[in-house]
């Protein structure tokens, strides 16, 4: 081996299992590890703190090794400011840049650590030295000449930790599985929902066309009207068959009283987007007493903000659906950044591009009849997500009672 470094982790790095992947990424990459020294933490409230020095072939082997193990905080003990370059043009990141996670993330400008505002993953980090501040930019966003921080040096990343507090969802030990009994975890997302309610926070749903095709709509408008969803992100499909339903009591044509087709049922759904549009919008829908019931009822009645995302395959689609996948995006992250809690229910695609959107500290539960999207989630990043495999009709019913 013939470069070394020595890095500092700080945590609760037993009991979080911190320490496991640093050394198991070290190991992983190829590299060796020697620990110069090791201070536990005397109770369960004190954060431990190791320095590793770390043995690499080559210095790309070393950072290759410091890129893994940045991740769950490792901070080289000799840190330099953060390096900085200009974007050489509008939507176009410097060479090199840093690429943010979702989780909370401090760079060094000055020799002092500044927290990156706005965590997600997937973005730059751009700087403002004039004002000592640092925040999370979509590539979409840059503009030419903005600084940006490029490397890996003066980063310092905080990993998400087991909380101090036992209960029933404890950090990463909710395992993806169909097996686990509903009862006791279903309780346990109702009393994370009153906690955020009575803090005032903000609870996302992200909501599939299932959720109105199995005729849980009903649950989840209780859920809305007693202000346990405050924020609700979906596509054309669900607002649609949404408002079929309360026109026609069907949902893809089908009876939603009795499970069975209905003559000339396929075209409600159009019928029903040629009304909303002949109104000018879902509000103007409910105000003129066109839609009285149902989801999108009780979001306009009680004024809970909704994002409808576009899909190349809608139909119509809605006045209110938002066809430039940029702007839905904004609109979808600025409430992701103020997000307590999100509820992803049996959509996988609108699941998957909010889970990119929010910061690890989300709490995010995701309800699926198919454990592959879960799965899904924790691949692409979204490795906070706690997995329910059920079906979504009987977890929206026995969570509203």
């Amino acid at each position: 081996m013939t470069v070394s470094e020595d890095f500092r982790v700080e945590g609760h790095l037993i009991d979080s299992g911190i320490m496991s992947c640093v050394m198991d990424q070290i190991i992983a990459l190829g590299g060796e590890f020697e620990t110069l020294s090791f201070e536990v933490g005397r109770t369960n409230s004190d954060a431990s703190v190791a320095v590793l020095r770390v043995r690499a072939d080559t210095g790309k082997q070393l950072e290759s090794i410091l890129v893994a193990i940045q991740e769950h905080g490792a901070v080289a003990c000799d840190s330099a400011d953060a390096a900085l370059a200009p974007a050489p043009a509008d939507g176009v990141l410097p060479s090199d840049f840093y690429v943010t996670t979702n989780l909370e993330t401090d760079v060094r400008l000055g020799g002092v650590w500044v927290r990156v505002a706005n965590p997600e993953m997937d973005l730059g980090v751009r700087v403002s030295l004039d004002r000592a501040s640092a925040e999370a930019i979509p590539m979409a966003d840059v503009r030419r000449g903005d600084l940006y921080v490029v490397g890996h040096a003066g980063i310092r990343v905080h990993p998400q930790e087991r909380p101090r507090q036992s209960h029933d969802f404890e950090f990463m030990s909710s395992a993806v599985s169909s097996e686990r009994p509903k009862a006791h975890v279903i309780t346990e997302v109702a009393r994370i929902l009153r906690q955020a309610r009575a803090a005032g926070r903000a609870v996302i749903a992200v909501v599939g066309p299932a959720v109105v095709h199995t005729g849980a709509v009903e649950h989840l408008a209780t859920l809305v009207e007693r202000g346990f969803v405050t924020v609700l992100f979906a596509g054309n499909a669900v607002a649609v068959h949404d408002i079929e339903s309360a026109m026609f009591g069907t949902s893809l044509g089908v009876a939603l009283e009795t499970g069975t087709p209905t003559p000339a049922g396929h075209q409600h759904h159009l019928r029903a987007i040629n009304a909303v549009r002949r109104a000018g919008s879902i509000s103007g829908a409910v105000e003129q007493g066109i839609v009285t019931e149902g989801l999108m009822h009780t979001l306009v009645r009680t004024g809970t903000p909704f994002v409808l995302a576009a899909s190349i395959r809608d139909d119509g689609p809605l006045p209110d659906v938002i066809t430039d996948v940029m702007v839905a995006q904004r609109e979808m992250r600025a409430h992701c950044q103020n997000a307590d809690v999100c509820l992803m229910l049996s959509t996988m695609l609108h699941s998957i591009a909010t889970g990119n959107l929010l910061p690890a500290t989300v709490t995010t539960i995701c309800v699926d009849i198919n454990p592959a999207v879960v799965t899904k989630l924790a691949d692409r990043g979204s490795w906070q997500t706690i997995g329910i495999v059920t079906d979504v009709a009987p977890f929206l019913g026995l969570l509203a009672a």
